[in-house]
C-alpha cells in the first residue's frame, strides 16, 4: 500500500480508541476527531512547498518562510465537514470547496448531488476530507470531479481506512496519497468498515437512529 501514509503517534492512537468506543458521547467524539484532524493537517503539510522572504523582528531583519502555493480543502458532505475547522485553524489562508456524494445503500456506489470548488485548482494543493474510506467509490468519484476541473496535486485525509478503499484508489488514482489515522481489517457484508467506529457523520452530529 504505497499510497497510504499511516500516522504513528500515541496521541492519535488514543483518540482513535475514543472514536471507536460506542459509549463516547458526541462532545468527546468531536474533540477526538478534531485533535486527529490537527495531526493529519500537520503530517500533510510536510509536503508543502515554501518560499523564503525577509521579515523584521523587534531586533533585526531575518529570513522567514511562507507556503508558496494555494491550498484548497474539499470536505465530502456531510461527514467531511467535521474535519474542516481543525484544518482551517492550521491553514487559515486555505480556500474551501464542497462535494456532495451519498452512497446508494443497495449498490454501494456513490451518487453525487453537489459540487462547488474555488478556481485555479491546477496550481493548488487539494486536500479531500472524509472521515471514512470504505469501498473507495465516493473518494474515487470525488477525485474524478476534481481532476476534471484541473486539480493535479491531490491528497486525501481521513480517520479510518479499509484495505478495499486503499486498493481502489491505488487502481483509479495512483497519484493520490492517503493520510489516515487507522487502517482497519476489512469491510463487512454491508460495506461498513470493521472494527470501525460506526457512521462518523451520525456520531459527530448526534443523528444516530435509536
Amino acid at each position: 500500500m504505497k499510497n497510504l501514509i499511516l500516522l504513528d503517534n500515541p496521541l492519535v492512537r488514543t483518540d482513535v480508541t475514543i472514536l471507536r468506543d460506542k459509549a463516547t458521547m458526541e462532545h468527546f467524539f468531536r474533540l477526538a476527531l478534531k485533535r486527529i484532524s490537527y495531526a493529519l493537517a500537520i503530517e500533510i503539510s510536510k509536503t508543502f512547498r515554501t518560499e523564503e522572504y525577509e521579515v523584521d523582528t523587534p531586533l533585526e531583519k531575518t529570513n522567514g518562510y511562507r507556503i508558496s502555493h494555494p491550498v484548497v480543502l474539499v470536505p465530502v458532505l456531510r461527514a467531511g465537514l467535521s474535519m474542516i475547522s481543525a484544518f482551517l485553524e492550521m491553514l487559515p489562508e486555505a480556500k474551501v470547496g464542497h462535494i456532495g456524494l451519498q452512497r446508494d445503500e443497495s449498490t454501494l456506489k456513490p451518487v453525487d448531488y453537489y459540487y462547488k470548488t474555488p478556481q485555479n485548482l491546477d496550481v493548488a494543493k487539494v486536500i479531500l476530507l472524509d472521515p471514512m474510506l470504505a469501498t473507495g467509490g465516493s473518494a474515487s468519484a470525488a477525485f474524478d470531479h476534481l481532476k476534471e476541473r484541473g486539480a493535479k496535486d491531490l491528497v486525501m485525509a481521513n480517520l479510518i481506512t479499509a484495505p478495499e478503499g486503499v486498493n481502489k484508489l491505488a487502481r483509479d488514482h495512483p497519484d493520490v496519497n492517503i493520510y489516515t489515522a487507522a487502517l482497519d481489517r476489512e469491510l463487512n457484508e454491508n460495506g461498513y468498515i470493521v472494527p470501525g467506529l460506526g457512521d462518523a457523520g451520525d456520531r459527530n452530529y448526534g443523528t444516530l437512529k435509536v
